[in-house]
């Protein structure tokens, strides 16, 4: 019994250290409501776009680490239920995609994914980052490269690492197909040729 209370108590509050809308706050701290500007979007490539660089990386850096350190407290602190971590993981980006902060509304997961997945599997996010920033370079759509990388990852965790355990293959693949899903809008706009492109060495706030 106290097993399963642990465990539901790390899956609680994942959930909510994943909803904690930085890219949001951030914006309100600079005098701008990220949902009403650009894609309207709480993540960090929206408060790059209408805020400013540094503080767009400031807000990757602190949806990176919801990811991130949750799974290396559990892996530290908690129990030996060997799928707590990678459940604690999507429950962080659960709660980034859907923060209870923000009515259900929240950012598409990349970055508090990314965090997770370096916690988790090191070596084939750190592929996944090479995938990403390749599709990025070459077009300077930062959706084009998310979903490039999600959609490698879907599909790689299923062959590699082979230590991954079948809970982990199978929500890390979910976590994937849903970054994909949450990029819908950026995709139609990807077809018509209407994306919005973003230059990292060009001049901004």
């Amino acid at each position: 019994m106290n097993n399963y209370i642990e465990i539901i108590l790390w899956l609680i509050g994942a959930y909510l250290v994943g909803s904690v809308p930085f890219g949001f706050l951030i914006g309100k701290s600079r005098g701008v409501d990220v949902r009403t500007v650009g894609s309207k979007n709480i993540g960090a490539t929206n408060v790059f776009r209408t805020v400013g660089k540094k503080w767009g990386l400031l807000a990757f850096l602190c949806d990176f680490l919801k990811g991130l350190l949750p799974v290396v407290a559990v892996k530290i602190f908690a129990s030996s239920v060997n799928w707590l971590p990678v459940a604690v993981g999507l429950f962080c980006v659960v709660g980034h995609t859907l923060t209870v902060f923000m009515k259900f509304k929240g950012g598409k997961g990349v970055a508090t994914a990314f965090g997770m997945l370096v916690a988790l599997m090191p070596a084939l996010v750190g592929i996944a980052f090479l995938v990403f920033v390749i599709f990025f370079a070459c077009s300077n759509y930062i959706s084009l490269g998310s979903c490039s990388a999600a959609a490698f990852l879907a599909v790689t965790v299923w062959f590699w690492p082979p230590s991954a355990i079948l809970v982990e293959k199978i929500i890390i693949a979910v976590i994937g197909v849903f970054v994909i899903i949450k990029h819908r809008s950026n995709i139609v706009r990807l077809l018509k040729g209407e994306e919005n492109k973003i230059y990292i060495f060009k001049s901004s706030k």
